[in-house]
């Protein structure tokens, strides 16, 4: 976590498949707001999942793992931090879940059509997953609910990187997240 000046905490939950985008965004979110010299904190789905191997994949484990970040994201809220969470969370339960745990929550949805994610597939999942080697792949053979009323909507495929970064900074500055 970056120390910064005072302020009030709040979470930015990025969701979306894999490929998406959503690692890459909440990287460049976090350095703009920490340019700004705010505490802020950020939690990623492939981080936690290294440190806590034994995350498992069905739709129980997923609801519980998302969950657990959501408890801890709205802990750190609480306390005046800024928290930038990516994750997959590809079931709306979970994700009104957290919402409902924390008192200022920006839902944003990385929107990226399946294709672009395979296009992308840096990790070579969407190819083991179509060959049977990954079953339970989120956007192959296992569901993404997507956002009925996301906060902001990225679609990566027409947006930079830093016109998503805007995006969300405005909405953060237009609803007084920021100053």
């Amino acid at each position: 976590m970056s120390k910064g000046k005072e302020s009030k905490g709040f979470v930015v939950w990025l969701t979306g498949l894999s490929g998406s985008g959503k690692s890459t965004l909440a990287g460049a979110l976090c350095e703009k707001l920490e340019a700004r010299g705010l505490a802020v904190e950020r939690l990623d789905g492939d981080v936690l999942r290294g440190v806590f191997p034994n995350t498992g994949f069905t739709k129980e484990a997923r609801d519980e793992h998302i969950k657990r970040v959501g408890f801890m994201a709205s802990r750190l809220e609480h306390h005046g931090v800024i928290v930038v969470a990516s994750f997959i969370s590809p079931y709306r339960e979970a994700r009104q879940f957290v919402r409902g745990l924390c008192k200022r929550f920006v839902e944003v949805y990385v929107k990226t059509s399946v294709e672009e994610c395979r296009r992308r597939d840096v990790k070579g999942l969407y190819k083991k997953a179509a060959a049977g080697h990954i079953s339970g792949f989120t956007g192959v053979d296992d569901p993404y609910e997507e956002p009925l009323t996301p906060e902001v909507v990225i679609e990566t495929e027409k947006l930079t990187l830093e016109k998503s970064v805007e995006a969300i900074l405005k909405y953060l500055k237009d609803h007084r997240l920021i100053d």
